[in-house]
């Protein structure tokens, strides 16, 4: 297969811990080719949705601590369905930059091309809201800009989290607790004086023992997770927060909520989803540019980046 990684600059890729690396050395291993693009490269001429896609080689053995992993080839422009398959591994903002993006991505599927996430498939499941359709997996939640709503849920749940619709890395993420006294002046952040639509979700506690990354490719869970543990004094668990990664087997519980969700996603055209869970609960689902890869193959032995190219493989054969 020849596959198109539609992603963020290769030097600014930290490769030793980066998924859509270990996405490309399972493809190069199985002896795929190789191109990639950023997302200002697509571009509509004539009906066809097309790409400036620079082929790439990787280097055997090369320090992924460096900047010399791979080699570039001269860029060509040709459509997106002369690939055999295209990967969407930009990550976010999710701005209207990235919508229009995933608007291309339709357009080009119906002019042959095959595009995993598909583009109405990661426009659709926006992260933080996409829990929203599985209430009976979450904890209590409510979506609003009204601040006197999220009063009242504060009320009623005492111990809450507030977060952006449209952050990561943990970003912008509060915990309020009963008796904060930055209340307002938190929700006037986040709301942007009741002009930004948030999230508030009742505290979860086993978040101590970790925010659970569960991995489904192709409608299957990996069988190893990634708990995110925060590290003292914080709520957060990301790893861009200071979380520290425990990969561990699934429990019983998350192989319950992976195996629910995992055919219901991968019909809609998700090859890939990181679900997020703390405790028994889904608290998001990652559809843009999930990651965790590297952190659980080399903890596990179990090598997430082939079981991804396997499951790729298949996609395009039956697609």
């Amino acid at each position: 297969m020849h596959v198109l990684l539609v992603l963020d600059p290769l030097p600014k890729l930290k490769a030793y811990k980066d998924s859509s690396v270990a996405m490309m050395r399972a493809l190069n291993a199985r002896g795929h080719q190789l191109s990639v693009a950023l997302q200002d490269d697509l571009f509509v001429e004539s009906g066809q949705v097309s790409v400036r896609a620079t082929p790439i080689s990787l280097v055997a053995d090369a320090d992924l601590h460096g900047k010399d992993w791979w080699t570039e080839s001269t860029p060509v422009d040709v459509t997106l369905a002369s690939f055999d398959a295209v990967l969407m591994r930009k990550d976010p903002p999710f701005d209207m930059e990235y919508v229009y993006a995933t608007q291309l991505f339709d357009r080009a599927q119906a002019q042959g091309a095959r595009v995993f996430n598909t583009g109405s498939a990661i426009r659709n499941h926006p992260e933080k809201l996409a829990i929203c359709e599985f209430p009976h997996l979450t904890v209590p939640n409510l979506v609003t800009r009204d601040a006197a709503r999220v009063k009242a849920f504060y009320a009623e749940h005492k111990d809450v989290i507030v977060k952006p619709l449209d952050g990561m890395g943990g970003t912008g993420i509060f915990r309020l607790r009963e008796g904060e006294i930055n209340f307002n002046a938190i929700l006037e952040s986040l709301t942007a004086y009741g002009t930004q639509t948030i999230m508030a979700q009742r505290y979860i506690p086993e978040i101590v023992d970790g925010d659970k990354r569960i991995l489904i490719i192709g409608g299957k869970p990996v069988p190893y997770c990634l708990a995110r543990i925060p590290m003292a004094g914080e709520t957060r668990g990301n790893l861009a927060a200071g979380g520290r990664g425990v990969a561990q087997p699934l429990s019983a519980r998350d192989l319950e909520l992976a195996n629910e969700l995992g055919p219901i996603l991968a019909a809609r055209g998700l090859l890939l989803v990181g679900l997020d869970v703390i405790g028994d609960y889904i608290t998001e689902i990652n559809v843009t540019s999930p990651t965790c890869f590297v952190e659980i193959t080399e903890q596990t032995g179990f090598d997430v980046g082939a079981m991804f190219a396997q499951a790729l493989e298949a996609a395009v054969a039956t697609s």
